[in-house]
């Protein structure tokens, strides 16, 4: 079976429903650190002072996150997997103004 990386399944279950594990491959992870703008930084401040949502931060982590998915696929592409399981996503402050984003789950080839 030859699969791009557009084929691989990604699911945050144990087991791909409807499908059999042939073998587990191992961990497989994406991951970037964004750090905040600071133009974007005065426009969010400003924006705290009348509510509602801060959208350069969501924004900046929406990228952060395809970013470190795609990473995590692509590592799985590499290793020949049909399928990612038990995907896991996690942030983290590094500092102040930057923050991690990660993705990981196991690689498996399915039969």
């Amino acid at each position: 079976m030859i699969i791009s990386r557009s084929d691989i399944l990604v699911v945050t279950t144990e087991a791909v429903p409807g499908r059999e594990i042939d073998h587990a491959l191992g961990m497989v992870r994406g991951s970037t650190v964004r750090a905040k703008h600071i133009g974007s930084d005065i426009v969010a401040g400003l924006r705290n002072l009348v509510g509602g949502e801060v959208k350069e931060y969501a924004s900046l982590l929406a990228g952060a996150r395809e970013q470190a998915y795609d990473r995590m696929v692509e590592q799985a592409f590499e290793m020949g997997a049909h399928a990612i399981v038990a995907c896991r996503m996690e942030t983290s402050t590094i500092q102040q103004a930057a923050s991690e984003v990660l993705f990981y789950g196991t690689a498996v080839r399915l039969k």
